[in-house]
């Protein structure tokens, strides 16, 4: 990703930071350890243009699709983080051509949907929950063939019951620890039979699983959710040439197998994700302005935004247009005095990966900020509700944990500190956030993981950073 470029500079501060505010240090006894240091002893503002790296959701789908479609799909703005090069190293042991992910151009050549090949070794997801639980619903309906999976310790610790039994529900014939409960998994493809599943949580990566099997599937898959979560699939399928009815009222999707699947162009529009960061960074941090472009705002994505404009951030959205089926904007984001508000309910599914982040900007909002129904939290890369609970306490903020969720009292300063991200990219940058706008020197360990989704974090902080 090119460095971010600048806006006008009646829009920057008046002198720039001539040091990077964020140091990194290696510490000696694991060399692939990154710690931050973050020092804000003067007075800093955010000021400037960003491009967020392409959206880690699209990106997954795009390249298996693509790896299961006939012909060829080029990939533009592809997310160049370790995650999608899981997914793309899995699918080329399988048999499809995929470039490498060092531009953001990416070709992929598929080999049609049923003819992946058996791997001659086991499949590794690396961090990728995406990837795993996803690549399941693929590999289920490969009839004949014999695959095994598995991740770091990270994904092998983290549920694939709630994929595996739908999948079971079909036919398929999953193995793995604790009765499947989670990977390594071995996986026997089957002939699989279409079902109506009706899933106990809003999970685009089950919802997404099930559609993925049925895509070889004599006749209608059906997925019903509780709420609608995000609904990248149902346009990549539709896009690819599947027949996919969606009902949005009725939270329900339809996959009429089994499908003939075209390679097409796509372009991956800016993570919301990774742009909730300078959202909520340029909300926070007096007298910054900031403008975050290309950012994917699909409604089923969009909650971090309503929950910001909840809190009375200063955010308007310009040049909205349609990329590629995909709605997408130019957000820009100026410092205000923000309020608490409430997060539960159906908008959790729309903002899930956000709530960490989110946590910040309630650390510096009037009131008492309160999170429910994020229980989903616990099982992501790390038990996100206790890393920003603890964590937040070490900086001074009134952090409550529940159950399903955080009370937080804003409005303390908060002082530097040092912290621990456990390993997850979401954690490390908040945390790097949160610094920005506290006292002194803060300290964040295991960072490295932010090459996850957002390997360019570090050199965009230091662009947009104004003193």
């Amino acid at each position: 990703m090119a460095e971010p470029s600048r806006m006008a500079s009646a829009l920057f501060c008046p002198k720039v930071m001539s040091d990077s505010v964020l140091k990194l240090h290696h510490p000696a006894a694991d060399a692939t350890a990154t710690t931050w240091t973050i020092h804000s002893a003067t007075p800093i503002c955010l000021r400037g243009t960003v491009r967020v790296p392409g959206d880690k959701s699209i990106s997954h789908r795009a390249l298996m699709l693509g790896a299961l479609a006939t012909g060829e799909t080029e990939i533009r703005g592809l997310l160049l983080g370790e995650d999608p090069r899981s997914t793309a190293a899995c699918f080329r042991a399988m048999g499809a051509q995929i470039s490498e992910l060092n531009t953001e151009r990416v070709t992929v050549q598929g080999i049609g949907l049923g003819q992946l090949q058996e791997p001659e070794s086991v499949l590794d997801a690396g961090n990728s929950g995406t990837t795993l639980r996803l690549m399941l619903g693929i590999l289920a309906s490969h009839t004949d063939r014999f695959f095994v999976v598995t991740g770091d310790d990270s994904l092998r610790s983290r549920p694939m019951g709630r994929v595996v039994k739908p999948l079971e529900q079909m036919g398929a014939k999953i193995w793995g620890r604790q009765g499947g409960k989670f990977a390594p998994l071995a996986i026997q493809g089957q002939k699989l039979q279409p079902i109506h599943y009706q899933s106990p949580i809003a999970s685009a990566q089950v919802k997404s699983c099930v559609m993925l099997a049925g895509l070889m599937c004599e006749g209608e898959t059906i997925v019903t959710e509780p709420h609608q979560s995000r609904d990248h699939s149902e346009r990549m399928f539709r896009a690819f040439g599947a027949d996919v009815e969606v009902d949005v009222e009725a939270c329900r999707v339809v996959v009429k197998g089994p499908a003939q699947l075209k390679g097409q162009p796509v372009t991956v529009p800016g993570d919301i994700s990774s742009a909730a960061f300078w959202m909520v960074a340029a909300a926070i941090v007096p007298d910054s302005d900031l403008m975050i472009e290309n950012v994917g705002i699909n409604p089923t994505r969009t909650g971090v935004l309503e929950a910001l404009q909840q809190m009375e951030a200063d955010i308007t959205l310009e040049n909205q247009r349609t990329v590629a089926g995909e709605p997408v904007a130019d957000i820009r984001v100026r410092h205000s005095k923000l309020k608490a508000c409430r997060i539960e309910g159906a908008i959790i599914p729309r903002l899930i990966d956000e709530i960490p982040v989110l946590a910040v900007a309630a650390a510096f909002a009037e009131g008492t900020t309160v999170i429910r129904d994020a229980a989903e939290l616990r099982v992501k890369e790390s038990d996100r509700l206790t890393a920003m609970a603890t964590q937040l306490q070490k900086f001074g903020a009134q952090v409550s944990e529940h159950p399903d969720g955080l009370d937080i009292t804003g409005g303390t300063p908060l002082q530097g500190t040092e912290v621990e991200s456990w390993g997850d990219h979401r954690i490390a940058m908040s945390f790097a956030i949160a610094s920005l706008n506290a006292t002194g020197t803060t300290t964040i360990h295991h960072a490295e993981s932010a090459a996850i989704s957002y390997p360019d974090f570090v050199p965009t902080l230091d662009a947009v950073v104004h003193n």
